[in-house]
C-alpha cells in the first residue's frame, strides 16, 4: 500500500528527481500542487520569505494548497525548503507537517550527542 505524502518547496524540489524520488523510493506517492500553484509556492519562497517578508496572504495561500493535497488523500506534508517552516505551523494544517528544518536540526543534535557520549 502506498503512502500519500505532499511535498512543498522550490519548484526544483517539487519536480526533480534528487527529493522527490528518495520519497518514492522510500514507498511514497509523493503529491505536488497543479502547476500554477507550484509557480506561486516557489515565488513566495524566493520573493518574499527568502528576504524575510511573511504575509498572511501567503500563509493562507500555502494553507489552501495544504487542504487541496489533503483532499487528494495526502495524509502530511513535507515542508522542503528550509523557509517554509517559517510560514507554516503545524495549527496552519488538516494533516500531519513533516518540517525538515526542524527535522534536520533533531538529527545534527542527536549526532552530536551520539559523538560527544561515544
Amino acid at each position: 500500500m502506498n503512502r500519500k505524502i505532499a511535498l512543498l518547496g522550490t519548484q526544483f524540489t517539487m519536480t526533480q528527481g534528487f527529493y522527490k524520488q528518495r520519497l518514492i523510493d522510500a514507498g511514497l506517492k509523493v503529491l505536488i500542487p497543479a502547476e500554477d500553484e507550484r509557480a506561486e509556492v516557489h515565488r513566495i519562497i524566493k520573493k518574499e520569505l527568502c528576504v524575510g517578508k511573511f504575509k498572511g496572504s501567503s500563509r493562507q495561500y500555502y494553507i489552501d494548497v495544504i487542504a487541496k493535497l489533503a483532499e487528494q488523500g495526502a495524509e502530511g506534508v513535507i515542508l522542503g525548503c528550509t523557509e517554509i517552516g517559517m510560514l507554516i505551523k503545524q495549527a496552519d494544517s488538516p494533516i500531519p507537517v513533516f518540517d525538515t528544518t526542524a527535522i534536520h536540526a533533531r538529527a545534527a543534535v542527536r549526532f552530536l550527542v551520539d559523538k560527544a557520549v561515544g
